[in-house]
């Protein structure tokens, strides 16, 4: 799959500390795959990893009606039953 990454959301990696290597890994290997119920082209890619001893869940919506696909943003939250649609 070829995708890009929005201006939104390489600020957002950056400013959340989240590498590249992560976002690209969740998006071609994702745990999970939900969609958006605010946005119909998106698809949010999810996968839980573990960093400093703390697991947490990584989020990244990509926008599937572009071509090449766009990464439009992303997190990583500790609430990981919120989102994560089956038991952990």
């Amino acid at each position: 799959m070829d995708i890009i990454l929005s201006k939104h959301a390489q600020e957002q990696m950056q400013r959340r500390g989240i590498n590249r290597e992560d976002v690209l890994l969740t998006v071609l290997q994702p745990d999970q795959m939900v969609a958006d119920d605010e946005d119909t082209e998106v698809i949010i890619y999810q996968s839980i990893m573990k960093e400093n001893g703390q697991i947490f869940l990584l989020r990244v919506f990509v926008n599937k009606d572009k071509c090449p696909n766009v990464v439009v943003t992303l997190y990583k939250t500790t609430k990981i039953f919120k989102y994560y649609e089956s038991k952990v």
